[in-house]
């Protein structure tokens, strides 16, 4: 290429975002921090929401500094999140409200409900997709059952970045890889389940078309650019919108046996497969099947991760006892490993008042040592992750019928070196920790591949080979792992009644749609 290509990815986490330049000279992919900001739900009433206006104001934010700092014209912009959460907009395309946070409990009895209608194996096959309670297709059910005047009003659905990029630009579209977080897509055809939107009675007109990533929706409103000072159209283009989609983009994956976890306040671990599992094994074992680059399908299970320690730093900052996660990580690597275990998807942790309080009264319950300190709780739940890693390696290579090799780690988990290490322990494999920067990585380059100059998501990778350092964490202290293992199994089945997990759905009659 004859000069660089400039990029603008926005990438919303739970618990904050930034706009960051991505230029790319035609071998390596260079990353800029243009604007960071917080992402705070917002407790209103006996809810839980996003607030959608402020987090569209940062992405403005974010496309005005660059304007104002004078740079290169930019070639696009691309919004990624996380997934399941949705928008309600009017007849006019006008918001109805602020999008529920995927951990209000409204959710709480939905799978339930559903498996009234149509069994938990029916919905797994169907979609693909594990019951939890907070996928996009509960809370479609709690909006009807609970917020009736919202669902009468609302004549569309948008998923969190296909909002941004709505309001962006005036196109409503859905993007693939996020719309199969929501329960609502058979990802053999990746399209709507008709059937499931027919048995449910289900306002199937809400949902837009799907467009895959690296579809060029528009340029950015009119409007929009005099506010903001833009002189020239920059186009706005899907990236794997799903934030963990894009962050696999950049998981330097060259063996093909390897795994995936994109770690951040979820841990999102898996493998990439041309087809989905939707036998009765993959719902027991609780994958889930999510859409990656190039129509291939992500065997993932979503994991509670780094949630459990900000929960913790968040508690602990409020009570007085400021922390870093530097310190979190230093406190825990002077404990000992294996004291006590939890297991970091039991549903009393999703969305807990006090997260180490929580975490005291698992280990309480299920008649361990009870950790006091804080390096002991950070340790408990650190040993945990790691066991839990291992587990869902087995279970897999158990799925899939082969043996599984490297894991890879990307995203902000990268950081935590004592879970990268444990990690490899545990598990008894290689891990390759890097990039931190995955998600807003992935996202600029599929911008690149959009606009021609990287022809695959194989080529990227290399990019990603040439542009970022990775670590290597070797297994080591097998014995210790082995029954620490041992232990954990039989902790966290005993808690959960022999189910190997955290049981969500398991009230679901088997019933058929008629």
């Amino acid at each position: 290429m004859n000069q660089t290509l400039n990029m603008l990815g926005i990438d919303y986490g739970a618990s904050g975002g930034r706009a960051m330049l991505g230029s790319f000279d035609g071998s390596r992919i260079n990353l800029e921090e243009i604007h960071r900001f917080e992402n705070i739900p917002v407790r209103m009433g006996d809810h839980l929401y996003w607030d959608f206006l402020r987090l569209f104001h940062e992405l403005k934010q974010g496309i005005g500094k660059y304007i104002q700092a004078g740079g290169p014209q930019l070639a696009s912009v691309a919004v990624d999140s996380w997934g399941v959460d949705f928008g309600l907009l009017d007849g006019h395309g006008r918001l109805l409200a602020n999008p529920y946070h995927y951990r209000d409990m409204r959710n709480e009895g939905m799978p339930e409900l559903v498996c009234q209608t149509i069994s938990k194996e029916e919905l797994y096959g169907l979609t693909g997709s594990y019951p939890w309670q907070y996928n996009s297709l509960f809370q479609l059910m709690a909006t009807r059952n609970h917020d009736p005047v919202l669902w009468e009003n609302a004549k569309s659905l948008l998923f969190m970045p296909d909002l941004f990029h709505y309001f962006l630009t005036g196109a409503k579209a859905v993007e693939y890889t996020v719309a199969s977080t929501s329960g609502l897509l058979d990802p053999r055809t990746h399209s709507w389940s008709e059937a499931l939107f027919a048995g449910l009675q289900l306002p199937r007109h809400w949902l837009s078309d799907i467009v895959q990533p690296g579809t060029i929706l528009g340029s950015i409103r009119p409007s929009i650019c005099n506010e903001l000072g833009i002189t020239a159209s920059i186009p706005v283009i899907t990236t794997a919108s799903h934030d963990s989609a894009a962050a696999v983009v950049a998981a330097p994956l060259k063996d093909k046996d390897a795994l995936f976890i994109s770690c951040g306040t979820w841990s999102i671990m898996g493998v990439e497969s041309r087809i989905p599992v939707l036998d009765p094994q993959g719902l027991e074992l609780s994958f889930t099947n999510e859409g990656g680059l190039d129509g291939k399908t992500r065997i993932v299970k979503n994991i509670m991760g780094l949630w459990l320690l900000q929960e913790c730093r968040r508690q602990w900052n409020q009570e007085g006892e400021a922390i870093s996660f530097a310190e979190m990580q230093e406190l825990a690597r002077n404990e000992k490993c294996g004291i006590s275990f939890i297991d970091p998807d039991d549903l009393s942790f999703l969305a807990p008042e006090h997260m180490p309080g929580a975490i005291r009264s698992y280990c309480q319950t299920t008649s361990q040592p009870v950790p006091q300190s804080k390096g002991e709780i950070v340790r408990c739940i650190v040993d945990s992750l790691a066991l839990k890693y291992r587990q869902t390696a087995g279970e897999l290579e158990q799925l899939i019928g082969k043996k599984l090799g490297t894991i890879h780690i990307v995203g902000g988990g990268v950081q935590h070196r004592l879970l990268c290490q444990l990690t490899a322990e545990a598990t008894g494999k290689p891990v390759m920790a890097g990039p931190v920067e995955a998600t807003v990585a992935g996202n600029l380059l599929v911008q690149a591949i959009t606009h021609g100059e990287i022809s695959d998501e194989a080529e990227a990778r290399e990019v990603v080979f040439r542009s970022f350092s990775t670590d290597t964490y070797e297994p080591s202290n097998k014995g210790l792992w082995e029954e620490a293992y041992g232990r954990y199994l039989r902790i966290i089945n005993h808690k959960n009644g022999g189910l190997g997990n955290a049981g969500v759905g398991k009230e679901c009659d088997n019933i058929s749609i008629t």
